[in-house]
């Protein structure tokens, strides 16, 4: 059941931005970032946590879910070193996602060749 409820908010949380990317003008990079600021929003009035506890990966893959992670690593880090929390708390969260993006990246640089249109 778990591999069901993971798989439907997922897919629906994809084809809703599917949608917006569709039927709006914003750029994908705009929309980026409105799904990051979204799960960071939703996880500042508390409802993110509670959703992605029941939907599991369907709910923390996708984009929004980096939203959330961030604000959570902030969070934590603020409460328990303060201010300077704010700086690094989401960062050190989020590192081995984003080491794993750019490692990945690199070595997709390497075996394929860019082409220019």
């Amino acid at each position: 059941m778990d591999y069901l409820i993971t798989f439907l908010v997922g897919g629906a949380i994809c084809a809703v931005v599917q949608i917006v990317m569709d039927n709006t003008k914003l750029l994908p990079g705009r929309i980026m970032v409105i799904l990051v600021c979204l799960g960071a929003v939703m996880s500042a009035v508390r409802i993110y946590e509670p959703f992605a506890n029941w939907a599991k990966a369907g709910a923390t893959v996708p984009l929004i879910g980096f939203g959330h992670l961030l604000f959570k690593g902030v969070k934590e880090a603020v409460d328990s070193q303060g201010f300077v929390g704010i700086f690094y708390g989401g960062l050190e969260q989020a590192a081995v996602g984003i080491a794993g993006a750019l490692i990945l990246s690199f070595l997709a640089a390497l075996v394929f060749k860019p082409k220019m249109s």
